[in-house]
């Protein structure tokens, strides 16, 4: 059984999700709708990854009860005021056809084409905008994708009010220790997108020997590594085989291995996108 966690605001999220970045619509419904026939009850999506509407279809089509399904979108990046905050949220929860959000994130603390750039203020503003939302009822938590420690600082100091959740790109070879350990040592979620190194990890040789050990695959690995290390994994997938068997993952890790895969650099270089 894989454990769900409970945010800092009481609510609680399954322990794994379907991502469906880079999925086409087509693609995004199929894979949605065999996920949750086979078990998964979280959904990542973004209204950056124009999914939205096929996922939320997938929903509806499932027949599942909404309260059993938890549902994740973002505000792209680009948009850093708190009017656009609210807008693009209910643009999001009209391609979604849903009543409210499990989890909102800001995707990014920059635009995706100006990476580095000071949006500091910015995002206070957006982050207000978040609150407010949550207070209507049209999200239930709110949280941080892509963001260091310093940038959660600012709107933390600013309102007083800690994201739940911040996603980022986290796979053996890239763990980005100082973020993860900031948002553990602080109560927020790590959520672990790309946690198959976006296939890459899967064609490396230092894996093998740990997979034949468990008897596993090597996805399989990657994304118990990641529960293992306190993480929520959102493996992405369009084929039904892989969906079942990136579930299929409790089973246990020896803190030896942890040990050493931690020490592995695989694709630690590859380009921050979400």
């Amino acid at each position: 059984m894989i454990k769900s966690f409970k945010l800092n605001d009481g609510v609680e999220i399954p322990g794994i999700g379907l991502g469906t970045w880079q999925s086409s619509k087509e693609d995004a419904y199929n894979a949605t709708l065999s996920a949750l026939k086979n078990g998964y009850r979280l959904i990542d999506t973004a209204l950056a990854y124009q999914n939205e509407d096929a996922v939320g279809k997938a929903i509806k089509d499932s027949l599942i009860p909404r309260e059993e399904i938890f549902v994740t979108t973002k505000l792209p990046a680009q948009y850093k005021s708190y009017d656009e905050a609210i807008k693009y949220a209910n643009e999001s929860l009209a391609n979604l056809g849903l009543d409210y959000i499990d989890l909102y994130l800001i995707h990014a603390p920059w635009p995706w084409s100006e990476v580095g750039k000071d949006c500091e203020k910015e995002n206070i503003e957006v982050w207000k905008a978040f609150i407010d939302l949550k207070k209507e009822g049209k999200v239930r938590s709110i949280g941080v994708s892509n963001f260091r420690p310093s940038n959660i600082k600012n709107i933390v100091d600013a309102t007083g009010v800690v994201p739940s959740v911040n996603q980022i790109r986290f796979f053996i070879g890239n763990t980005q220790e100082e973020v993860t350990k900031y948002c553990q040592d602080n109560n927020i979620l790590v959520e672990a997108y790309s946690p198959l190194g976006t296939g890459e990890i899967l064609n490396a040789s230092e894996l093998d020997n740990v997979a034949k050990k468990y008897n596993k695959s090597k996805a399989q690995i990657c994304i118990r590594y990641c529960i293992e290390r306190n993480t929520l994994p959102l493996p992405k997938s369009v084929h039904e085989e892989r969906i079942i068997a990136n579930l299929d993952v409790d089973f246990k890790i020896d803190q030896g291995d942890i040990d050493y895969l931690s020490t592995l650099t695989i694709g630690s270089r590859r380009p921050l996108r979400s």
